[in-house]
């Protein structure tokens, strides 16, 4: 077994049966996330193991490196083979229907044969279940609706998970000799918070092929849909993904209508109508008035995706890419990030998109980071080591204020000691290093640390991380109190969303624009893929009023530095242009921008 994606699905397995088993939770653990960097592994395997570098990849250890030897060489796994041998057949995919637990499933196995989630709904619709002992036909009704909601059940993934998944996906299908193309799509490739499923667009000239290549994808646990041009599976990770596979000529509206939104694409449909225009097969041509039959791409829609105008009306094939589409519709082209039916059409049509948005490629320094001075897990060297391997030109160095207890707060005679220290790897970098800090907003908008102190700083990211249950009058008078502080601040996580988990605490959100508007203060656009705060909707208010805009990485370790791409793509939705973020400047002009005391 010399694929490292095939080798990555076994140590998967085995996580999962050994989490079904129970009492190994750990161990579970360590291989689902053994497996995750297997996958992401880029040098070769065979070397690594030649070598015995195995545990030098991060999430290996030498249990998890000797089985993926054995798995490499051998092909087999003696341990997972005991734990299949101990396990009735099809627990893994059974187990995940509600109410089942391992000896649940065991009985049907041994009852009725049952090992596919098809057969336990076959058994249970004919009335089979409730012969086993422990089953009723209150179970066999409970099963059925457990069944068909898990196939209804939107399970939101977010982005980053999707976005590794998804380069993965990618990854494997390259290795396909027919392959020609492949991008990500639907909402992930317009950098949505979450994502329902990973959608995939490629072309081939026999499209089968790669749908045939993409089924067999260790990854991939169970087929839930296939057509000619379309698969949709689930994952090991139970991920959710699709693959839209056309001719090459279909590629670019294949991937236009996969990208979505539906909105966007609606109206889309609209300009075309408008200027007399019928989008087919084989190109532009002057509508007659007769409507075109859908499309195969309509056929192949994502799942849960409404089919748009555009789609009805036919394709536009024989283009080069989406902005040719865009240009024979009279417009500029949109990137993926704009299309949601907020203007961007009008402004397409009008000229009018900003030609500078942000990119990753803009920006050049790294604000909000920490490290083992608070709560981050590597050094200030270590930091600055990672950025400047990505080619940065500055960081700033802001761990937690004294407040902050729980997340280790610097303290003032530990801040004395960290400058130092600072002051120790400057000497050894290029990158220049800015002695910042992650100031608590307390709850009288006061900020952390006397001024004496805060005016000593290169630069001060305030933040709230406690409280969060004020109520709406108390939480914006308490932020607006901190933003009136005549220290330049920015304004950290600004919102204190934690995706999923928390929302938003209460606040008058524009009133506080307002006062920042006049302040001096910038707003942080947080790339934590758990954060994302503000949501894109609040920082094109913030854009209204001229603020200025920090995209910050808000890093705990140096992998997390890469979470400035995630920054960026929240900035590119609110339709942020180059010149509103700072640190895109040089470090003299984003030192002198964020300087706490004006000189």
């Amino acid at each position: 077994m010399k694929d490292k994606f095939a080798i990555a699905a076994a140590l998967q397995e085995i996580g999962i049966r050994l989490e079904l088993k129970g009492g190994q939770y750990f161990k579970a653990r360590a291989y689902k996330l053994g497996a995750r960097s297997l996958a992401e592994v880029t040098e070769d395997l065979g070397k690594l193991i030649k070598e015995n570098r195995l545990t030098f990849v991060k999430g290996i250890g030498y249990a998890l490196a000797k089985q993926i030897e054995e798995l490499y060489t051998t092909g087999e796994s003696s341990l997972l083979n005991q734990l299949r041998a101990e396990m009735p057949p099809g627990i893994v995919e059974l187990s995940n229907v509600r109410g089942l637990n391992p000896k649940k499933v065991e009985r049907l196995h041994e009852a009725l044969g049952i090992s596919t989630v098809e057969e336990l709904k076959a058994a249970a619709e004919a009335g089979k279940l409730r012969e086993i002992k422990g089953f009723t036909a209150k179970t066999e009704s409970r099963i059925l609706e457990a069944i068909a909601g898990s196939r209804n059940r939107e399970n939101r993934i977010h982005i980053h998970h999707a976005l590794r998944a998804g380069e993965r996906i990618i990854e494997y299908l390259k290795t396909s000799r027919t392959l020609i193309q492949a991008e990500l799509a639907g909402d992930l490739r317009r950098w949505q918070e979450t994502v329902s499923q990973i959608v995939v667009v490629a072309s081939a000239q026999n499209p089968k092929s790669v749908i045939d290549h993409f089924l067999s994808f260790p990854m991939v646990v169970r087929t839930e849909d296939k057509s000619r041009d379309r698969a949709a599976v689930t994952l090991s990770e139970g991920f959710r993904a699709t693959l839209i596979a056309v001719k090459p000529e279909e590629f670019p509206v294949t991937l236009l209508n996969a990208t979505g939104s539906d909105a966007h694409l609606e109206k889309v449909g609209q300009v075309a109508e408008k200027k007399n225009l019928k989008l087919t097969p084989k190109g532009i041509e002057k509508h007659n008035g007769v409507r075109a039959k859908s499309s195969v791409v309509s056929e192949a829609r994502p799942l849960g995706r409404a089919t748009s105008p555009l789609l009805t009306r036919g394709l536009l094939t024989r283009v080069k890419d989406e902005s040719e589409i865009y240009r024979k519709l009279g417009m500029q082209y949109v990137p993926p990030e704009l299309r949601e039916d907020q203007g961007e059409i009008e402004a397409a049509q009008g000229g009018n998109l900003p030609h500078d948005l942000i990119t990753g490629e803009d920006v050049r320094g790294m604000v909000h980071c920490h490290t083992t001075y608070s709560d981050g897990k590597h050094s200030i060297e270590q930091m600055v080591a990672a950025a400047e391997a990505m080619g940065m030109k500055y960081i700033t160095i802001t761990d937690h204020s004294p407040t902050a207890f729980y997340a280790g707060g610097v303290k003032i005679d530990r801040l004395q000691r960290q400058w130092e220290e600072i002051d120790e790897v400057q000497d050894k970098t290029k990158v220049r290093i800015l002695k910042g800090t992650e100031s608590d907003i307390v709850a009288d908008g006061s900020l952390d640390y006397p001024d004496w102190i805060l005016e000593q700083f290169d630069v001060i990211v305030a933040s709230i991380h406690s409280r969060y249950k004020m109520d709406e009058d108390k939480m914006t008078r308490r932020i607006v109190t901190a933003m009136r502080q005549p220290v330049f601040k920015i304004w950290g996580h600004a919102l204190g969303r934690l995706i999923q988990k928390r929302p938003p605490f209460d606040c008058r959100v524009e009133e506080i624009l307002d006062v920042i508007a006049e302040s001096r203060a910038a707003v942080e656009i947080n790339g934590d893929p758990y954060r994302l705060d503000m949501e894109p909707r609040w920082l094109r208010e913030a854009r209204k009023r001229r603020i200025k805009f920090v995209i910050s990485v808000d890093a705990h370790s140096t992998g997390a530095l890469n979470n400035v791409k995630f920054g960026v793509g929240i900035a590119r939705r609110a339709w942020i242009r180059r010149g509103e973020v700072l640190n895109t400047l040089g470090v003299k002009a984003f030192q002198k921008a964020v300087r706490p005391v004006s000189q």
